[in-house]
């Protein structure tokens, strides 16, 4: 198993090409899993049982199925009652739902993390519910959970070559097509790996960064 630099240098742009829809299927089904993962906290926090139960229910049923089993649900079984998307919709739907689940727990511990006395000084102001949220709680309840936000980041990010089952051309879909023609698994699947790997590595960073900043405010 020798390693070829020259083959290694012509698959690279392909791999960087993957590479760029990897970040596109993260970065947007990340930002649909905060807004999905806010809506899911704030309806399990209703009084209303007929609204918190069921949606606790499908949260925890979400979590306690793989995420590629989901996938292949949106990919194969939805086009069965006629909804059809792309690949990399697909994936984007299926990571965002998933970890919106996860979320919205994260959501929900940052507003329990709230101080009683905010509630109470809102409620002697008498403001209205929205401004309670949008004013008072949210502020600092999003903050306080940035820290563990950024490391679901991560792990979605991580949970991106399971689009491979579907067909998106992320790193180790292409890394398997070129292998298939060059029956040479060694550089494809390594580089795919070290790609992943550095934004990885500069996720873990700028969370740290994060948590260092946003737990110094809290401090404050």
């Amino acid at each position: 198993m020798n390693w070829d630099w020259n083959y290694a240098a012509a698959i690279f742009p392909m791999l960087l090409d993957g590479l760029w829809v990897a970040i596109q299927a993260a970065v947007l089904g990340y930002l649909l899993a905060l807004v999905l993962g806010l809506v899911i906290a704030l309806l399990r926090r209703s009084r209303v049982l007929w609204i918190s139960v069921p949606v606790g229910l499908v949260a925890e049923f979400v979590r306690s199925t793989p995420l590629i089993v989901q996938l292949f649900f949106l990919f194969f079984v939805l086009p069965e009652v006629g909804i059809r998307m792309s690949p990399l919709l697909t994936g984007v739907v299926g990571l965002g739902i998933h970890y919106a689940t996860y979320i919205g727990e994260v959501y929900r511990a940052g507003i329990d993390g709230v101080p009683a006395g905010q509630w109470e000084a809102a409620t002697a102001l008498n403001l209205p519910t929205r401004r309670v949220w949008t004013d008072v709680i949210l502020p600092q309840a999003i903050p306080r959970s940035i820290p563990a936000l950024g490391n679901y980041l991560i792990a979605l990010f991580k949970d991106v070559p399971q689009l491979v089952a579907i067909t998106v051309l992320e790193p180790f879909t292409v890394a398997r097509e070129v292998t298939a023609e060059s029956f040479r698994p060694f550089e494809a699947i390594t580089l795919a790996g070290l790609l992943y790997l550095a934004v990885t590595l500069v996720m873990s960073y700028a969370g740290r960064l994060a948590e260092r900043r946003f737990g110094e405010v809290r401090t404050a």
